[in-house]
């Protein structure tokens, strides 16, 4: 097949920052080795993958082959998987306190409301922990005061026999909720309420390991941006994606995005940055994306979806956290558009699986557009010139929203 275009890219380095995620970052290997092949296939062009050549404990190599032109890509998973299993070994007492904290976090500082004028979805997604964690504890204390009244008709009154059915009572209660605690692989209460726990314990801003991870990363993305890649190329998913805002920030005010350099990319799938913008300790994101949206040293596209209900879809993160600088360049906003780029059998299918929607950005469309993830990360073609001229949704939400606006 006759080549359609130059291609700018022969080699790119990618660097993939994952959302709140205790899972191996194996996981997103395997999710890239199936998903790429079948829309490689669905697509018309070549995909496969080897053992990573770069640097990097984490990692793969892709190379594809499209309308002739050859490009190679080395993937590193940026990890901090680590800090969210700490994060998440929490008692049951103290997933309660937590859901206290947390809620009073976001409606005391008003962050709740005015976040509510923005997406249903990913409301609904936080609000949901909320009341699955305290529907689990009413039905403990239903269910272990029922049988611990049932074993007091039994019994012959008196004081031991009243501290006999409390005591049933309050252990019948304590086998429930830890059998709901281990069934939270389907319920997702416990895995909710600690993302968001983790946003929340700050009032938005990073915990120190994490701000110390940041900084690991940002070192590593800085080493590859001086070697000869043509694209280096930063991919953030959910709240992964306001990681890599910071990171990136962090290395153009340093100076080390060099001109002569590999061009440089981000691309935010998925994101959720008002849940930590609109909190009032969150000066420093704030901050990095005022800064980043109007910076030429990069190119930042942010794709999201209506159809994704844990995400801000199509919500300009610079513009709703109310930091828009006059000389905002970034981010194009785009739609992946569920509803169009999947066929309608295969939307039945996913249409109420919110998690695995959540990671379809990462994953194969049977109806693709412009939107390919695996031509993006591996193939000719850098951002820049994949989007060249593109127009933003149209639908997306730009209006100012946030109460706090303060930067650092």
């Amino acid at each position: 097949m006759a080549s359609l275009f130059t291609p700018e890219v022969r080699r790119r380095r990618v660097f993939y920052i994952p959302g709140y995620d205790p899972i191996h970052p194996r996981r997103y290997r395997e999710l890239y080795r199936k998903e790429g092949a079948a829309q490689a296939a669905i697509s018309g062009y070549a995909l496969a993958l080897a053992p990573k050549h770069a640097g990097g404990p984490f990692g793969w190599h892709a190379s594809t082959t499209i309308a002739g032109n050859t490009s190679e890509a080395d993937f590193e998973v940026l990890v901090w998987s680590d800090i969210v299993a700490g994060s998440m070994g929490q008692s049951i007492p103290a997933t309660y306190l937590q859901l206290l904290r947390t809620t009073w976090t976001y409606i005391a500082s008003g962050s709740l409301w005015r976040l509510m004028q923005l997406r249903k979805g990913p409301m609904i997604a936080a609000l949901y922990p909320i009341f699955a964690l305290l529907a689990q504890l009413a039905a403990a204390l239903a269910v272990g005061l029922l049988v611990g009244w049932v074993v007091a008709l039994l019994l012959p009154s008196g004081v031991i026999a009243n501290l006999l059915w409390l005591g049933i009572a309050a252990l019948i209660g304590a086998l429930i909720l830890i059998r709901f605690r281990k069934l939270d692989g389907r319920f997702f209460a416990y895995y909710l309420m600690h993302d968001y726990a983790h946003t929340a314990q700050f009032a938005g801003a990073y915990p120190p390991d994490l701000e110390a991870r940041l900084t690991d990363f940002g070192t590593r993305i800085a080493a590859a941006l001086q070697d000869d890649w043509d694209e280096v190329l930063v991919v953030g998913h959910s709240s992964g994606a306001h990681l890599a805002v910071s990171i990136l920030a962090d290395l153009i005010r340093a100076g080390k995005v060099a001109q002569d350099g590999p061009a440089l990319a981000l691309l935010t799938l998925g994101q959720v940055v008002p849940m930590v913008s609109f909190l009032p300790r969150a000066q420093r994101l704030r901050a990095d994306l005022a800064y980043l949206s109007s910076r030429d040293e990069l190119t930042w596209v942010d794709v999201t979806a209506p159809g994704d209900g844990c995400a801000f879809a199509l919500c300009d993160p610079v513009s709703v956290t109310g930091v828009a600088p006059p000389t905002k360049r970034w981010p194009l906003v785009l739609s992946a558009a569920f509803t169009k780029t999947l066929s309608p059998e295969r939307w039945k299918e996913l249409r109420w699986r919110f998690f695995r929607l959540h990671f379809q950005y990462l994953s194969a469309f049977d109806r693709p557009g412009d939107y390919d993830y695996f031509q993006i990360t591996a193939g000719p073609q850098t951002l820049q010139t994949r989007f060249a001229g593109r127009e933003p949704s149209g639908s997306r939400i730009e209006r100012a929203v946030n109460r706090y606006v303060d930067i650092t």
